[in-house]
């Protein structure tokens, strides 16, 4: 038999109230699309910690971030160290989803920048964050089939997890 939980947000929008008890809203400015596959990672992430999976609780956390529920909280303005590690997050939870595929630095600019079009002055900040997890092994950036440094590539590129190394 199940019960049914209420949930009420708060006048202000920054939370939700289930039962009585105050959680962190998603931030409401992540595109549909992209906020659902950053629940769909949440969720395998979560059944990752029941099957006790090593890097569960990491995963969990980086989905958090990405969505605003962890880290500094969406409604306020950008700190510089916490925004680099909402940007971290976002690439590392939307990689992990789409394993095996690639992501656009601006599908983690439309989730960590905002409504309308102001994601679009985050994306210097994002190439360098790539740049950073490229330098340390956690993603590669393609341009065009070729991996590129993501800092110094002029146009489009692509970020992906690096390939498994053969065992």
């Amino acid at each position: 038999m199940s019960t049914k939980k209420t949930v009420e947000p708060s006048a202000d929008g920054h939370y939700l109230v289930i039962d009585g008890r105050k959680w962190r809203a998603s931030d409401p400015s992540i595109p549909d699309t992209l906020r659902q596959e950053l629940v769909d990672e949440l969720m395998s992430a979560r059944r990752a910690v029941k099957n006790r999976e090593s890097d569960a609780r990491s995963r969990v956390n980086d989905a958090k971030v990405a969505l605003g529920e962890r880290g500094q909280p969406w409604w306020d303005e950008h700190e510089p160290q916490a925004f680099t590690q909402r940007i971290m997050a976002t690439i590392r939870a939307l990689l992990r989803k789409r394993a095996g595929s690639s992501i656009c630095p601006s599908e983690v600019a439309r989730v960590v920048g905002g409504e309308g079009e102001s994601w679009r002055q985050y994306m210097n900040d994002i190439r360098q964050v790539a740049a950073e997890m490229a330098s340390q092994g956690e993603l590669v950036a393609t341009q065009k089939g070729a991996i590129v440094e993501p800092n110094k590539a002029r146009g489009p590129i692509r970020l992906l997890l690096p390939p498994k190394p053969i065992q």
